[in-house]
């Protein structure tokens, strides 16, 4: 094989690659399904159709359309739009049917309304290459397109697009050298999040044997409080939500539509409860049919226990939206210590955000020596990721499943130093991509020797743990609890929030349930 243009045989048709990085071949913009527009918006993904002769694969797919958060929508530009967003990326060490490589499939993150697979920092290369493994990455739907619940189209569009992008792995990827027996799945973020829904789905049963969800946001949406929501993203175009309305508007104007929501979501909460605190008002939706139960649920019920799971969160998770948002440069108010304790502290078998004066006063007297800012972060990384990444892992386990438990604290050079061990420092060290763009960011732009040291230990737990091998630590159980702790010289200990831990011990994640008029 013409290393240099290497090709090959899928069921749609001939496919012709390039020269990757570390030795491999990679290939993009892959289509796994139609794209979703015009006769198909809105609807549940279909197989991709084949072609005649020899297709070049060597440029990005196009991105769904983003957000203005962080400026993404500006790398989506809707005159460069041809709706062909269901497409995936391939890099394999080696090329050659039979190769029998483990498998690995990235969900990316962006609170399910940002994120494109083209971005550098998940160039799939080096942890291919050096890690022996097939490398897949994925574009999905995202917004209102992909997660809005809307009348007359399927739930959890984007979650579908992503059962589809795994069949077709299941399909194809012995083309490229990978076993389609040795599938691990693993997201960051709305990734992970997406990722412990596909734990749940009966659609994605078979289709993967491990899953690495790399700090799994809590919220999911009940059926009632989506389909509110929906309403208000229609309403601000002047529509309903439904498939008849939002198909006459063009895709690339829904996002403003929610951004605008988002941008004032104080204003709901006695509809939405703790969900109107937040930035983003999409998640996946507990619809009884394609997401039938909430991922802690079903996995306590057994829905997950044939794979194998590591769940794991950073230590300091919300410091990087501290840091965007200001908030970690300025004095922060008790008063805002207070609102934010009392909005999202657990109370014991109740809904997240019911924790009241008694949740603020359970964590004043847990953490005696944090100052405001300090409960501020520390409530709001564990309602968001903290908490329901470990109970997704002990969840595991009731069902009679087995899981590893990680958290990374090494802590990011970036910012001078403020960001700690915050959200997204493990996506560059996973792929080892740690110069340019999030990771400049985060680890300034000449990374320490240090991040290089990390990255190989994270590379080497995770393609290990798809391997076969496990991860490099032993499985969690519920009276040892030991976890791995990623830093330079690694270590595994008890869970070392066990404080959090125990506040948090008899809460329930759910989905979250419409509140006052129309629930």
């Amino acid at each position: 094989m013409d290393v240099d243009r290497p090709e090959v045989r899928t069921q749609a048709g001939v496919l012709r690659g390039e020269a990757g990085r570390a030795g491999t071949a990679v290939f993009r913009g892959v289509p796994f399904a139609e794209p979703p527009v015009g006769a198909l918006r809105f609807a549940a993904p279909r197989p991709a159709r084949g072609w005649d002769g020899v297709r070049t694969a060597t440029a990005f797919g196009t991105p769904p359309p983003q957000s203005a958060a962080f400026g993404m929508d500006a790398l989506a530009p809707p005159d460069t739009d041809d709706g062909d967003w269901l497409t995936l990326n391939v890099w394999t060490p080696d090329p050659a049917p039979g190769a029998g490589l483990p498998v690995m499939v990235w969900l990316l993150g962006g609170a399910y309304v940002i994120g494109m697979s083209g971005l550098p920092e998940y160039d799939g290369g080096r942890l291919a290459g050096e890690g022996g493994v097939v490398l897949v990455t994925l574009n999905y739907r995202l917004g209102i397109e992909g997660f809005a619940h809307i009348e007359g189209a399927p739930a959890n569009r984007g979650l579908l697009d992503q059962v589809a992008a795994l069949a077709w792995v299941r399909d194809n990827i012995r083309a490229f050298g990978g076993d389609p027996d040795r599938v691990t799945v693993f997201g960051e973020s709305a990734g992970a999040g997406s990722l412990a829904a596909l734990l749940s789905m009966p659609s994605a049963a078979g289709l993967f044997r491990r899953a690495v969800t790399q700090s799994v946001p809590g919220p999911f949406l009940s059926a009632p409080l989506a389909a509110d929501i929906a309403g208000e993203f229609a309403a601000e175009l002047g529509l309903r939500p439904t498939v008849d309305d939002l198909s006459t508007v063009a895709p690339h104007s829904l996002p403003a539509a929610a951004d605008t929501v988002g941008a004032r979501l104080e204003r709901y909460a006695d509809r939405w409860g703790v969900l109107a605190h937040t930035a983003i008002p999409l998640a996946p939706v507990v619809d009884g049919d394609v997401l039938p139960r909430a991922p802690w649920e079903a996995l306590a019920a057994g829905a997950a226990r044939d794979i194998e799971l590591v769940s794991g969160h950073t230590r300091d998770e919300y410091r990087l939206f501290m840091a965007l948002d200001g908030t970690l440069t300025e004095e922060l108010t008790e008063d805002r210590a207070t609102a934010a304790l009392r909005t999202f502290s657990p109370v014991t078998g109740g809904a997240a955000g019911s924790g009241g004066s008694g949740g603020e006063e359970a964590y004043r007297k847990a953490f005696p020596g944090l100052d405001a800012a300090g409960l501020y972060e520390l409530v709001r990384s564990d309602w968001l990721f903290r908490m329901p990444s470990l109970h997704l892992a002990e969840a595991q386990i009731a069902g009679g499943g087995r899981a590893h438990v990680y958290e990374l604290v090494w802590e990011a050079p970036g910012m001078g130093g403020l960001l700690g061990a915050c959200h997204g420092l493990d996506v560059p060290l996973v792929f080892g991509n740690l110069r340019g763009g999030l990771p400049a960011l985060l680890l300034g732009e000449e990374p320490p020797a240090a991040a290089e040291e990390v990255s190989a230990l994270f590379r080497a737990a995770w393609t290990g743990f798809a391997a076969g091998e496990g991860p490099g630590w032993p499985a969690y159980d519920l009276d040892r609890r030991p976890v791995r702790l990623f830093d330079v010289r690694p270590t595994v200990t008890a869970y070392p929030e066990e404080m959090s831990r125990e506040l948090w011990q008899g809460h329930v994640f759910g989905a979250l349930p419409l509140l006052g008029p129309g629930a």
